[in-house]
């Protein structure tokens, strides 16, 4: 007999009524709608930040990508690595403190160096977001209803962009640039306190198959070897960098979507807080709400449809995109954008919830925290950082067009993407075919 301790049947917790599981997945989703908006709101009020700051699309770009995402993404590690070891409630309710005090700051800046400082810290603090709500889910919902609730809680980010173009651009209009920022931060603050005191932590791997056998303890990995076996993985890395890419497209639009809506198509401050803020509530939900129940439907089948639904997605998204980036005038140019907007974030849900079904209970948060560092290190940090500069490169020859031009040069990533997630899925089936197991 081996030394290790045997570990007893895991038996799965009761299951939760639907009304409490509800109310915890509402929350959480509330908690995202809140990351995100934070997060959008440099975005979203670019035009006016830029003339009160004098700064240019280049330092919009690393102020909203690179600079966000080096602290956003590191941070999430050894914070996800705590959260699977600790309370992910505790931990999930003092980073939204955090983020949310730094979003007031950001209102505060007088200069550029000050507004990066704030910036950052709203990174910090909300690299402690998303990873444990991922656990936190995985735990209350059993794997045949995760993938629908995973794509409600990824509702959070069109309803953030929707409630930040919408909230922020009207209060910015009727004070300045600077009062969202205090608003949204004040009641982050109060949300988090209200998240520690409802949301009960579960019981991690409660909602998993019941083990029929007696099986030995395995102690949790270390934190770095945990880190080793995920990008040791060529099917979660490969899933990491497929999402990136995907991710690439999404902020590299979305960081400067409303600044070329008003500089080059003529748009003005109170149509972008009716007429875009609709555009991306509705085409981003309708987007996420479908694809979850595509996957829960396609992926119960094989796994590969995790791969192949956004892959599709992207293709059929690309001409779309050309037509918003070409069209004259923004009214046009925001029919265009509907599909897209409800096409784009098809990879979101899908991946997260495979990469979730393909690790242990245990090291679920640090896992998401992974997936997320990569995806949001390329999408996060490096689409917006790219899309700023190259409009600078074009401004000589391009002059007021230049964003037009980068937004064109950001379009062959679509295929990259979809060549990706193809690949991905072909070495999923690789997996099944080589192991006999059954696809789903």
């Amino acid at each position: 007999m081996n030394n290790h301790a045997l570990k007893k049947p895991t038996k799965s917790i009761p299951p939760q009524p639907r009304a409490r599981t509800g109310l915890v997945l509402g929350m959480l989703c509330f908690v995202y709608v809140l990351n995100f908006l934070d997060r959008q709101l440099l975005s979203i009020l670019a035009k006016p930040i830029q003339d009160g700051l004098g700064i240019t699309d280049g330092q919009l770009g690393l102020i909203t990508g690179f600079y966000f995402a080096l602290f956003y993404c590191f941070i999430a590690i050894p914070i996800g690595w705590l959260a699977d070891r600790t309370n992910r409630v505790k931990v999930l309710s003092a980073a939204c403190v955090v983020w949310s005090a730094a979003t007031a700051a950001c209102g505060m800046a007088n200069n550029y160096g000050q507004l990066v400082m704030a910036r950052m810290m709203v990174g910090v603090g909300e690299a402690g977001g998303v990873p444990p709500s991922y656990a936190i889910i995985s735990d209350y919902f059993p794997r045949e209803r995760r993938g629908t609730a995973m794509a409600i809680f990824n509702l959070g980010p069109p309803l953030g962009s929707a409630l930040g173009v919408a909230f922020g651009a009207s209060l910015a209009a009727s004070f300045d640039w600077r009062m969202p920022f205090y608003v949204i931060g004040a009641i982050g603050v109060i949300t988090a306190w209200v998240v520690y005191r409802v949301i009960a932590e579960p019981e991690r791997g409660g909602q998993e198959a019941v083990v029929e056998v007696m099986m030995p303890a395995q102690p949790a990995p270390g934190f770095f070897k945990t880190i080793s076996l995920f990008f040791a993985n060529p099917i979660l890395l490969l899933a990491a960098v497929a999402s990136g890419a995907a991710n690439f497209i999404t902020y590299g639009t979305a960081n400067f979507a409303t600044l070329f809506l008003m500089r080059e198509k003529g748009m003005e401050l109170g149509d972008v807080a009716i007429w875009y803020a609709l555009v991306v509530g509705i085409g981003m939900s309708a987007g996420i709400l479908v694809s979850g129940r595509l996957i829960d439907r396609f992926g119960s089948r094989s796994k590969a449809a995790y791969a192949t639904i956004p892959a599709l997605s992207l293709v059929l998204a690309m001409p779309f995109f050309l037509g918003f980036v070409w069209a004259p005038k923004w009214e046009s140019a925001l029919l265009f954008l509907i599909v897209p907007m409800f096409l784009n974030s098809f990879f979101l849900s899908a991946t997260v919830t495979f990469v979730q079904g393909e690790v242990r209970p245990e090291q679920r948060v640090i896992s998401g925290a992974l997936l997320l560092l990569v995806m949001n290190f390329i999408g996060l940090g490096l689409g917006p950082t790219y899309v700023g500069m190259a409009s600078d490169f074009f401004r000589e020859s391009y002059g007021s067009h230049s964003l037009q031009a980068a937004f064109f040069a950001l379009a062959p990533m679509y295929l990259i993407g979809a060549l990706l997630y193809f690949s991905l899925a072909r070495l999923i089936n690789r997996r099944t075919v080589t192991t006999g197991g059954p696809k789903s």
